[in-house]
C-alpha cells in the first residue's frame, strides 16, 4: 500500500488571514490545501477542508420493489376530462 502525495501546506500570518479570509476559504475548500495561520510567526491553527460525504445515490435500488403500470400516463383521464367539463364560473 503507498501513501498518498504529501499535501503542500501554506503558511500565513494572521492579519493576512483575517483581510483575505474569504478567498483564502475558497481556496481550501476547493483546492483541499490546508493553510497555517501564524502569529508574530508562529503557528497557531490549521485550516483544513471538511471532508465530503461519499454517500452517492446510486440507480435502480429499487428496481424490483415497485411497479408502474402500462397504461400510467392514461390511468385517470376521465377523470381529468370531467373536473374540466364541470364548469364554476
Amino acid at each position: 500500500m503507498t501513501n498518498p502525495t504529501p499535501v503542500e501546506t501554506k503558511s500565513i500570518n494572521i492579519h493576512e488571514a483575517k483581510t483575505h479570509l474569504s478567498r483564502l476559504v475558497e481556496d481550501v475548500k476547493l483546492l483541499g490545501q490546508p493553510v497555517i495561520i501564524a502569529k508574530a510567526g508562529v503557528p497557531q491553527v490549521k485550516l483544513v477542508p471538511l471532508d465530503t460525504p461519499t454517500n452517492k445515490r446510486k440507480m435502480g435500488t429499487l428496481k424490483g420493489s415497485i411497479s408502474i403500470p402500462d397504461n400510467f400516463d392514461q390511468a385517470f383521464d376521465s377523470e381529468i376530462v370531467e373536473m374540466f367539463n364541470e364548469s364554476r364560473l
